[in-house]
């Protein structure tokens, strides 16, 4: 449907206006006008209320959608906004809305009957409820809501943890749909299922256009909304859709889906809600409908493109004064260097040298394991530019990394007259005034900080380059926003998180990528065992024979302090019994993120020094911490740490050439899943290996906080399932950008995805 043309129809004002000039009667004039606005009233209704896919949720209500009032859809619009991480519920809109996609399908032309029940079988079952009532558990503090129901051909029970009020919902007679997994009680010759998903069938106030969609077809089952449940949400995208039918705008051009094999985005989201007669429930279970692949091919298409605009407008940029690099340059270079490189750092760094000589500013990732050597890599591309004349930054995320960073540099460059700065939060407001006076000066060669560093009000002489560690941890926008404050500097990133091509290829699109794939000589891998906590003693034991033969040892934990709703060991409290009951005759230290700096600093300088043997540390130590003589690791509750944080701790030994350990105590491991993640560390020290299998289990949000690193949360793309459309999206965009570059249709594309907030890093740079 076209936008109609409301200049063509007659306002209130204009019919109102022959009635008022003093005539006896109605004029022609005025007859013909009222004719008018009464012939078009209808289609005016129609046009100042159209439903299209940016309407607001919470405008819902105007649109005559059955059960929907005023609240309900504002309620409705504010879950939405949420899921998508929207401040302002108002931006919600029904294309959001229909995002909101089934957690799965059922047949329901084919219910599962009792007697056709199996032991283990995940089924939806259509029984009548004939009684049901609650159940007092130890003393009153845990309730048990039961009921037992029948098909007519046999029985079961269905039984529910804490939800008491379900005893007004399952009245005797009443006809439920349960689904989940069944299991016989052999003791009572019955099928039970634990926690089921319901759906109350033949609702009174059931609207009757929608009564059909429940039963006898392939249903979509969604989660819970809010107080909405399943039902009423099926019938709201229902009416929805009806309402939109014919009006979802094709995005894509004809020609790529042709290309792609992807259906209309019209059918796409009409049967991804709701599959047609003769759809394999199995492959929208899967994820593998035409549906579901056209809906994850357009969001990767769109993410690609962003990121293709961004890069492609990084390169426009002009570039400050040039890098240039010569025999002095390479000695002073050289001259720094404690060590020989390996041949793995001489790759990366000449590939980094490559870009800060040339034209276009540098936007490089360097991405290397745990131990590989990036820093120092880092650390003499910033004395290339300080020898140019240029002031360089690192920015860290943390103010123990800064903090250890800015001991590592200052140490490494002290030969040469380098003027090295520290600025972080925590620093008095004098101290911070005059490193900004100085920065701003340029009187400051190397500067390392935390998030200080993008503050406003910091100015700099003349920035050069920008080193930025464990990029992940940083957003998007402060990256933008510490190269603005430069002549439009080189930027290096560095991240010790391994990262899967798939992942990199969205969370770093924009960057070109060098790898430390090799470690340097003397490092021995570091043995990893997991154990439960009945092995304490035992490990405790192991521990100290490390000690006595001069080694050093940490102990970490995941919280500082008791946590009512956590039994945890934490700490602070552990650090106490260790000293006086464990470990009295060894020197013992503590280490976490409410320290102030300088008491951070002396623990770290007194570990380094040997002053201190055992390390109780948080997760403060997962980078950056450099003790060659630690050999064994003992992480405390490891289940609750994902495996990359875990490779990234197991780091902190293994950094010599002794023999080292890392073991992961897992007192709640009880699961097959649980132990089988964590064998995963016992097996392989390959941290791009683990990353992948890290992404496969927690998604690419939790592995790298995509949330905070500008890269939207998908709606349904999987970068682990769908690397094939992943290649193919990036491959279609980029014919966009390059091939098509100057059609109205990539330009529409352009416009259209720069106008979505979900893609809005296409206008960062």
């Amino acid at each position: 449907m076209q936008v109609g043309n409301y200049g063509q129809y007659p306002s209130l004002n204009q019919i109102r206006e022959p009635l008022d000039d003093g005539s006896s009667a109605r004029s022609k004039r005025g007859e013909r006008l009222i004719q008018a606005f009464r012939a078009n009233a209808d289609f005016l209704n129609r046009e100042w209320l159209l439903l299209t896919l940016e309407t607001p949720i919470a405008d819902l209500s105007k649109h005559g959608i059955p059960r929907l009032g005023k609240k309900t859809a504002e309620n409705l619009a504010a879950e939405i906004a949420a899921i998508n991480a929207h401040p302002d519920p108002q931006h919600s809109t029904v294309e959001d809305l229909l995002h909101y996609l089934p957690m799965r399908y059922e047949d329901r032309s084919r219910l599962t009957r009792v007697d056709g029940l199996i032991d283990g079988l995940s089924a939806s079952v259509e029984v009548t409820v004939r009684i049901g009532g609650v159940l007092p558990f130890k003393g009153g503090r845990l309730k048990l809501f039961e009921m037992f129901a029948t098909d007519g051909q046999g029985q079961i029970r269905a039984f529910w943890w804490n939800q008491i009020y379900l005893n007004r919902v399952f009245q005797r007679g009443t006809r439920v749909i349960l689904f989940g997994q069944w299991k016989l009680n052999r003791y009572k010759g019955i099928f039970e299922v634990e926690n089921p998903d319901y759906e109350v069938l033949g609702d009174e106030d059931e609207d009757p256009e929608t009564s059909a969609i429940h039963t006898a077809r392939r249903v979509p089952v969604y989660r819970k909304l809010g107080d909405l449940r399943t039902r009423p949400l099926r019938g709201i995208f229902h009416h929805l859709l009806q309402k939109l039918a014919g009006d979802i705008p094709e995005l894509l051009p004809s020609v790529m889906l042709s290309r792609c094999d992807l259906i209309s985005r019209q059918k796409a989201l009409q049967s991804i809600h709701f599959p047609s007669d003769d759809a394999t429930v199995e492959d929208y279970n899967e994820v593998r409908s035409p549906a579901h692949r056209r809906l994850i091919f357009e969001e990767l298409f769109w993410l690609a493109l962003a990121l293709g605009l961004r890069r492609r407008e990084r390169l426009r940029e002009p570039k400050g004064e040039m890098i240039e690099i010569d025999d002095r340059i390479r000695e002073v270079v050289r001259s720094i260097l404690p060590f020989a490189l390996t041949d793995a750092q001489k790759r990366v760094l000449r590939e980094i040298i490559s870009d800060m000589r040339g034209d276009e500013p540098m936007n490089r990732l360097l991405q290397g394991d745990v131990g590989s050597g990036k820093t120092i890599v880092a650390i003499q591309a910033m004395v290339v530019a300080v020898e140019n004349g240029y002031q360089t930054a690192l920015m860290a995320p943390t103010e123990i990394l800064a903090e250890q960073h800015f001991r590592n540099i200052r140490r490494i460059v002290s030969s040469r007259p380098y003027r090295v700065e520290l600025l972080t939060g925590s620093m008095k407001i004098r101290e911070k005034r005059l490193v900004r006076e100085a920065l701003r000066a340029g009187e400051i060669d190397i500067i390392i900080g935390t998030h200080a560093l993008i503050q406003e009000s910091i100015e700099f002489g003349r920035l050069g380059l920008v080193v930025i560690d464990e990029q992940h941890r940083f957003g998007v926008l402060q990256r933008a926003q510490l190269r603005r404050q430069g002549f439009n500097p080189d930027v290096l990133v560095m991240t010790a998180t391994p990262i899967p091509r798939s992942l990199a290829m969205t969370v770093y699109g924009d960057l070109e990528v060098s790898v430390i794939d090799q470690l340097p000589p003397g490092r021995t891998p570091v043995r990893t065992h997991v154990r439960g906590d009945d092995r304490r003693e035992q490990i405790y034991e192991f521990i100290r024979t490390q000690l006595v033969s001069g080694r050093q040892a940490y102990v970490v934990y995941p919280i500082i302090e008791e946590s009512e709703k956590l039994d945890l060991r934490n700490a602070t409290e552990m650090y106490d019994h260790l000293q006086r009951e464990v470990f009295p005759e060894f020197r013992l230290g503590i280490l976490h993120g409410r320290m102030k700096p300088l008491e951070k600093e002396e623990v770290m300088t007194a570990f380094a020094a040997h002053q201190i043997d055992l390390l109780v540390a948080t997760t403060v130590i997962e980078v950056g911490i450099d003790v060659p003589n630690s050999t064994v690791m003992l992480i405390e509750h490891a289940e609750r740490f994902g495996l990359s944080q875990l490779h990234q701790l197991r780091g902190r030994v293994g950094r010599g050439a002794a023999e080292s350990f890392c073991i992961l105590l897992a007192q709640y491991a009880k699961t097959k899943e649980a132990r089988a993640r964590l064998s995963i560390m016992e097996e392989t020290n390959d941290g791009f290996l683990i990353a992948e299998k890290d992404l496969e289990i927690r998604g690419p949000g939790e592995v790298m906080g995509t949330r905070q690193s500008g890269v939207p949360t998908f709606r349904l793309a999987n970068l682990i399932r769908d690397q094939r459309l992943l290649e193919l999206a990036r491959r279609e965009a980029e014919t966009q950008l390059v091939e098509l570059a100057l059609t109205r249709e990539t330009e529409l594309m352009i416009r259209h995805v720069r106008k979505m907030p979900r893609y809005g890093l296409a206008e960062i740079g």
